[in-house]
């Protein structure tokens, strides 16, 4: 009898690891492959080739020909005699300042209440003159006497205090055929075993862009900012896939 109940749960206690094991995905074995190294930096590829990459689509005016005027070197949309060196075609890079100090401090309070009575002062309604079922004379001679009160009171704040300064280099991957810019900039830092990682994507105007090939992130349309990391740190901070399935799933 020792033997079979050592044996049950021995076979419950696998199952529960190859569950366990199934419900992390390919993501535990990667884990178990990198225990002792460093983590790896991603790849330099070609933005537009990833998972997920959709090209920029959005209202333009009608193109209007190029205009020369006569007996003049200069035309009509072009920015200097000579060469620009900042960003104005696919593949240039220019780099981002990213300078975000953002602060909200909001209170809300909402208060209501409301407060009924129905009184029926109809002692013989259609003869009736007792309380059907219970046979009982109406009290007091009334019919019908209802009271009703609810009152809710809401109280909510936020209080948020946010800063990030850095700078990021990022690609043009896309030229709109009003002339702005599809920027899109990923920076990748290693300290020991933690990544830091700093993404920065939207659209720029060429006339925003510096002399010297800088643009502050105040001036990116549909701007996208992302700061974070991964790494053992990271790992540690994250609830088990466990935890996070029993969060989503029990109902209490």
């Amino acid at each position: 009898m020792l033997k079979s109940n050592v044996l049950n749960r021995t076979v419950v206690l696998g199952s529960l690891l190859v569950l366990s094991s199934l419900a992390s995905g390919c993501s535990s074995f990667d884990r178990l492959a990198a225990i002792g190294e460093k983590p790896k930096l991603s790849a330099i590829d070609n933005p537009t080739t990833q998972a997920g990459y959709k090209p920029v689509s959005m209202p333009m005016p009608a193109p209007q020909p190029a205009s020369f005027n006569p007996n003049s070197l200069w035309r009509n949309g072009s920015r200097a005699f000579f060469k620009d060196q900042r960003a104005h075609q696919i593949g240039d890079i220019l780099t981002v300042t990213v300078n975000i100090t953002d602060k909200a401090n909001i209170a809300n309070e909402t208060q209501r209440s409301r407060a009924n009575s129905e009184d029926n002062s109809i002692s013989n309604f259609f003869g009736i003159t007792k309380v059907p079922l219970t046979n009982a004379p109406i009290p007091s001679g009334k019919l019908l006497t209802t009271d009703s009160t609810s009152s809710s009171d809401g109280k909510g704040s936020v209080n948020r205090q946010e800063a990030l300064q850095t700078n990021v280099a990022a690609v043009v991957t896309q030229l709109l055929p009003n002339g702005n810019l599809v920027v899109e900039g990923k920076q990748e830092i290693r300290v020991n075993f933690e990544i830091r990682e700093l993404i920065v994507a939207g659209i720029v105007r060429p006339e925003d862009i510096q002399s010297d090939n800088t643009i502050d992130s105040s001036k990116i349309a549909q701007a996208r900012i992302a700061y974070g990391g991964r790494g053992q740190i990271t790992d540690v901070q994250q609830p088990r896939l466990g935890q996070q399935a029993f969060d989503i799933l029990l109902p209490f």
